[in-house]
């Protein structure tokens, strides 16, 4: 596979990455209920996410309602809503730095200032799966721990939400596809750092010796 096959297989991996992080932000089930009373047979589902609460009846009926305040919003909240819009948006300028520098756009000349910025939208889309990580991690250790903590009424334990794993796997594709970037500019930018230097052909002289000038 070439290199600017595996840089546009990079680029599409942090696109996808990229979209997955915008999908589980906006969900609503970053926590849901949990189902851990003898009767499993339950009126109403509740989802909790970083901007809404919803209740699902069991009739299929589903009501949302947008947080009131932002303030008294738990810190795990807060941070989850901040994280995740930055890494909204540097997805957005990893896309454009990538696409810029890309073998296969001409915004630039080649060069080492094009493997350059290459380089920089590879590192932007890693630093988007780090930053995503801090609040899916978060969230994540706050279910797990109230979950089996024996002090917290069962009404009250949640599990984690489809948006957790969407996140994580969002994650999983920026890291994944930003490496792809890195290293296929590194490899390119090695290669076109040593020259190839080429020889004239040697052409024997009317007496039969080579001449000296064709030695390089």
């Amino acid at each position: 596979m070439t290199s600017a096959a595996v840089e546009i297989l990079g680029l599409g991996l942090g696109i996808l990455g990229w979209v997955g992080v915008i999908l589980a932000c906006g969900l609503p089930m970053w926590q849901v209920s949990a189902f851990i009373d003898v009767n499993i047979v339950v009126a109403q589902t509740i989802w909790e996410g970083l901007w809404m609460n919803c209740v699902v009846q069991s009739t299929g009926q589903m009501q949302c309602k947008v947080y009131d305040s932002i303030l008294a919003l738990p810190p795990e909240v807060q941070a989850g809503r901040a994280l995740t819009v930055i890494v909204a948006l540097l997805g957005l300028v990893a896309l454009m730095v990538t696409v810029v520098g890309a073998q296969c756009t001409n915004c630039i000349r080649p060069g080492k200032m094009k493997s350059r910025i290459v380089i920089a939208g590879g590192a932007i889309y890693i630093l988007c799966g780090v930053l995503v990580l801090i609040p899916l991690c978060w969230f994540a250790n706050i279910v797990i721990s109230d979950f089996y903590d024996p002090t917290v009424p069962s009404s009250q334990k949640r599990e984690m939400g489809a948006a957790l794993y969407i996140g994580w796997a969002a994650t999983a594709l920026l890291l994944f596809g930003g490496c792809l970037i890195c290293c296929c500019s590194c490899s390119q930018r090695d290669e076109s750092s040593f020259p190839v230097k080429y020889s004239a052909p040697r052409r024997p002289t009317s007496n039969g010796e080579y001449d000296k000038k064709n030695y390089v």
